[in-house]
């Protein structure tokens, strides 16, 4: 059975600052070999590879990108955090129905990440944020007519 050893709200900050000072070589040490990532667009991911490849792509699509934790719940190896998301895509961002161009636009958008540790790694993590929202900021969905 695994065990956490630290405190899970102590592991989540540390995984948060680590995305903030995107800091790409660090992700990999805090996350399982294992890690499952669920994610908007129907992204379903298994493994360190393929978890920091979305996380990192993120990164480098919104260079100055910031997660800010506004409320968050601690149960067991759980940690449910609700943020906002906040950065100017300058980079290309990879995407479930292909890569968006750089728009150099800023996107400001609140989500929820559910985090599982064990063993002091992140083993899951499920990500739900407005999609629409997001490209409608980008500039990608064009927003619909009021009547």
């Amino acid at each position: 059975m695994a065990i956490v050893m630290t405190d899970p709200k102590v592991l989540a900050t540390t995984f948060n600052d680590t995305f903030n000072a995107h800091n790409e070589s660090a992700i990999w040490r805090l996350v399982s070999p294992q890690i499952r990532l669920t994610a908007p667009g129907d992204v379903r991911l298994e493994g360190k590879d393929q978890f920091a490849g979305y996380l990192i792509g993120w990164m480098k699509a919104f260079p100055d990108a910031r997660m800010i934790v506004r409320h968050e719940i601690v149960s067991g190896p759980w940690v449910v955090q609700e943020y906002t998301f906040e950065g100017t895509q300058r980079g290309t961002l990879p995407g479930p129905f292909g890569d968006i161009s750089p728009t150099n636009r800023k996107v400001v958008n609140k989500g929820v990440q559910v985090i599982k540790f064990e063993n002091d790694l992140v083993v899951e993590f499920r990500l739900y944020f407005d999609q629409v929202e997001t490209l409608n900021q980008l500039g990608i969905m064009p927003i619909p007519v009021k009547a």
